[in-house]
C-alpha cells in the first residue's frame, strides 16, 4: 500500500469524504492488482480464523511445553461468567485466549505479529458483537491494518527490533483506530486514537521468559487491548492529543533504537532476567532432548 502516513490516511479520506477504510481497500486492491471483493472475503476469512480461536481458548484449556501456559483464559471466563458481564471482562477473556492458543502452536491470525495476536479479535470482534455493529466489522479490520502498515512502513512491528512497544503497542494503537472506523466516527479521530494508544505503550520492553511467547506475552495482550478501549473512549470524548500520530510513531522507533539488545526480545533482561524466570528457563530447557 502506497500509504506513507496516518496524517495522509486521515486527510484523503476527509477530502473526499469517505471512510478511512475505503482509501485503504483502493489502494491495496491497487497495489496488489487484484479486485476489492476479493480482499473483503479474505478478511472475513481471517475474521473467522480470529473467532475460531477465541472460542477454542475459551472452551478448552490451553497447556503448552513449558506449563506457563495453563487454561488462564479458560479459568477467567469461567470466572466472568458468574461475576462480570462488562465489555471489558469479556475483552480480556478473549485477549488471553487467542495469546494462549498462539502459545500452544494454535491457528492464529498474526495481526501485526503472532505475540500481539490477541488484541485485535478480543478488541474489535467483542466489541462489535456488544454493539450489534457486525456490519462495520470489516471495515475496521482494513483500517486497521493500514495502521499497521504505516507503523511496519515507519517504524516496526517487531518485538526483536523495537520491543514489546512495537508488538503489543502496534497492535493496541490499530485496535484504537478500528474501534473509530467500526462506529464510523471522523478520520480524523484516528489520528488522536492512534497517538494516545502509542503513548501509553512507549517504551514497553520484549522480555519473554526462557524465550518463550508466554511470560509475560499473554497477559500483555490484555494490556494492549485494555488501552485500546480506553483511548477510544477518549476519543470519543472529544478528548485530544498534541502530539499527532505520526510522531509518536517516529518516538516508538526512536524508543526502540534506544532500547538495549537485552530487552528487545533475547530473553536476557526485564521480568526474564528474576530469579524465578531463569529457574524456569533452566528447568524447561533441561526437559527438552
Amino acid at each position: 500500500m502506497s500509504i506513507v502516513s496516518i496524517k495522509e490516511l486521515t486527510t484523503e479520506a476527509i477530502k473526499n469524504n469517505v471512510s478511512v477504510a475505503q482509501i485503504a481497500l483502493d489502494r491495496e486492491s491497487e497495489a496488489l492488482g487484484v479486485s476489492k471483493e476479493s480482499i473483503l472475503k479474505e478478511m472475513e476469512t481471517r475474521i473467522q480464523v480470529m473467532r475460531d480461536s477465541m472460542e477454542k481458548g475459551l472452551t478448552e484449556k490451553q497447556y503448552s511445553a513449558s506449563g506457563l501456559t495453563d487454561g488462564k483464559a479458560y479459568n477467567y471466563e469461567k470466572w466472568r461468567l458468574e461475576n462480570d458481564n462488562s465489555l471489558y471482562a469479556k475483552v480480556i477473556a478473549r485477549a488471553l485466549a487467542v495469546a494462549e492458543v498462539n502459545a500452544c502452536m494454535g491457528r492464529i491470525v498474526a495481526a501485526p505479529t503472532a505475540g500481539s495476536c490477541g488484541i485485535l479479535p478480543a478488541v474489535l470482534i467483542t466489541y462489535a458483537d456488544e454493539h450489534n455493529l457486525n456490519d462495520s466489522l470489516v471495515d475496521a479490520f482494513i483500517t486497521a491494518g493500514a495502521v499497521g502498515m504505516v507503523i511496519a512502513r515507519n517504524a516496526s512491528i517487531s518485538g526483536a527490533e523495537g520491543g514489546c512497544q512495537a508488538e503489543c503497542g502496534s497492535a493496541s494503537a490499530m485496535a484504537a483506530a478500528g474501534l473509530v472506523e467500526l462506529e464510523k466516527l471522523s478520520p480524523q479521530v484516528i489520528d488522536t486514537a492512534v497517538s494516545l494508544a502509542m503513548q501509553n505503550i512507549l517504551g514497553l520492553v520484549c522480555d519473554p521468559v526462557a524465550g518463550l511467547v508466554e511470560v509475560p506475552c499473554v497477559n500483555r495482550n490484555v494490556l494492549g487491548a485494555v488501552n485500546a478501549l480506553s483511548c477510544y473512549s477518549m476519543v470519543k470524548a472529544g478528548l485530544q492529543s498534541p502530539i499527532p500520530a505520526d510522531e509518536a510513531i517516529k518516538a516508538m522507533k526512536e524508543v526502540g533504537e534506544a532500547l538495549p539488545e537485552s530487552l528487545k526480545e533475547t530473553a536476557k533482561g526485564g521480568i526474564a532476567n528474576t530469579t524465578s524466570a531463569k529457574k524456569i528457563a533452566r528447568d524447561f530447557f533441561a526437559k527438552k532432548p
